[in-house]
């Protein structure tokens, strides 16, 4: 199971860090990623990193302002937002794929979302 945090209200400009806390699975041989969901639009990739987090990529929206990181000790994945924009706000998923894809439909773990919120 994933469970995701961190999310809140927020001003633009400001920073969050969202988490998410795996358990029940070998962290370490998943792929991990994030995405997003705006009111009234589809769910959109957001960045993975690889299993020993060597490797990151972003969708070209994020880049520049997101991070993704991951520790395999806490068998946990973070996504650090800076500059926050109105756009931003969503519901943010984290997930977890055997595979390293921006696929979506290739994930099959998913955290039940955290809220970020930015005011402008």
């Amino acid at each position: 199971q994933l469970q995701a945090s961190g999310g809140g209200l927020v001003q633009a400009g400001d920073s969050l860090r969202v988490s998410c806390a795996a358990s029940g699975l070998t962290f370490s041989s998943y792929a991990m990623g994030w995405s997003r969901q705006a009111p009234g639009k589809e769910r959109e990739f957001v960045a993975r990193i690889t299993w020993g987090a060597r490797n990151t990529y972003y969708a070209d929206s994020v880049k520049g302002r997101f991070t993704i990181s991951r520790d395999n000790a806490k068998n946990t994945v973070y996504l650090q937002i800076n500059s926050l924009k109105p756009e931003d706000t969503a519901v943010y998923y984290c997930a977890a794929a055997p595979i390293l894809t921006s696929d979506l439909s290739q994930y099959n773990y998913w955290g039940q979302g955290t809220q970020v919120t930015v005011s402008s």
